[in-house]
């Protein structure tokens, strides 16, 4: 008889233990987490460049150089060796997440190159991967912003 009481009081604590942790389980849906556009406007300035992997951040100086985007729109400054020669448009080929910039100069045909968007440092960056011309050479630019 005890051990039927037991038994009795077991198996309705184990129903008790199993309906509590069933009632506590509950789906979550995980939530959708839109991912911005991305928005290069603004003044960028060289911080790194390398031609074919050797420094050329110590022997030129890129301080005065900048590329300014504004509504699809950019701008040269100080000229250096870069992907265009002159003003003109650019288009990223995806908003939110852009693998490639395409550089238009105004009466010029469109070039397209390879870019990164990082954050280094709390800092976005853009590095931009070009051969202005002669293929042998190839340049990586690692623009920060300035304002």
């Amino acid at each position: 008889m005890k051990k039927n009481n037991i038994f009795n009081q077991v198996s309705l604590l184990l129903i008790a233990v199993v309906t509590i942790l069933m009632a506590s389980c509950k789906t979550e849906k995980p939530l959708s987490v839109a991912e911005p556009v991305k928005d290069i406007t603004g003044s960028w300035q060289v911080i790194r460049a390398t031609r074919n992997g050797t420094d050329l951040t110590s022997i030129i100086d890129f301080t005065k150089f900048r590329v300014n985007f504004k509504s699809g729109t950019y701008n040269l400054e100080n000229k250096l060796p870069f992907l265009v020669d002159g003003d003109g448009q650019y288009s990223l080929d995806d908003p939110k997440y852009p693998f490639k910039i395409t550089f238009t100069a105004t009466g010029g045909t469109p070039v397209a190159t390879p870019f990164t968007y990082p954050i280094v440092n709390g800092k976005r960056q853009l590095t931009i991967t070009f051969s202005p011309g002669c293929p042998n050479n190839s340049y990586v630019y690692v623009l920060q912003k300035t304002n």
